[in-house]
């Protein structure tokens, strides 16, 4: 499970409460592994529990105040080593293409559009990226930290780019079906 990974990367990168990882979830990592509000909470748990992280002291006790984390050594040496073992590459399990290979023996009804809405979402997420790239990653940006999150984008912008060329070509071979499959 790489959930309490992700954390431990955004913890290093800024001690925050459970809440502001929850939004930098939403703004940033959760474009690649997402998470619910709960499920970072529950992970923090954990993690701290574990000896991998720990919350800040409160500048003064105050009932309700959120508390904000910050990974310990282990923790950092936990993600090293995470980030250094071998995985394979999960296979793709895509609902879409599981429907187009279901429409090949029930029909295409309802199929093309579906793919017109596909590929109008995966532009716009691409439009999306670019404009992250444009505004995060100008040229004189290249620093191996910047280097290798630009790097995470790239594998966004170049994932957008396939579906919506492959859409595109999707959409054209259901032109050329004969009407009524």
């Amino acid at each position: 499970m790489s959930l309490p990974h992700a954390i431990l990367t955004a913890l290093l990168e800024k001690p925050s409460s459970g809440l502001e990882l929850t939004r930098r979830f939403d703004k940033s990592i959760g474009y690649f592994w997402s998470a619910t509000h709960q499920q970072i909470y529950r992970e923090l748990g954990r993690l701290e529990a574990d000896g991998l992280i720990r919350a800040l002291p409160a500048e003064a006790p105050a009932r309700g105040q959120k508390k904000s984390y910050e990974v310990l050594p282990a923790g950092r040496a936990e993600l090293a080593r995470w980030a250094a073992a071998a995985q394979d590459p999960k296979p793709l399990r895509d609902t879409l293409l599981l429907r187009l290979r279901a429409a090949a023996v029930v029909g295409t009804a309802g199929l093309d559009a579906d793919l017109r809405r596909h590929l109008e979402l995966h532009r716009r997420q691409l439009a999306e990226y670019r404009e992250i790239e444009k505004r995060d990653f100008p040229p004189d940006r290249d620093a191996p930290e910047d280097r290798l999150r630009h790097l995470v984008l790239r594998a966004g912008i170049d994932l957008e780019t396939f579906w919506t060329q492959w859409l595109t070509h999707a959409l054209a071979e259901f032109a050329e079906l004969p009407q009524g499959d």
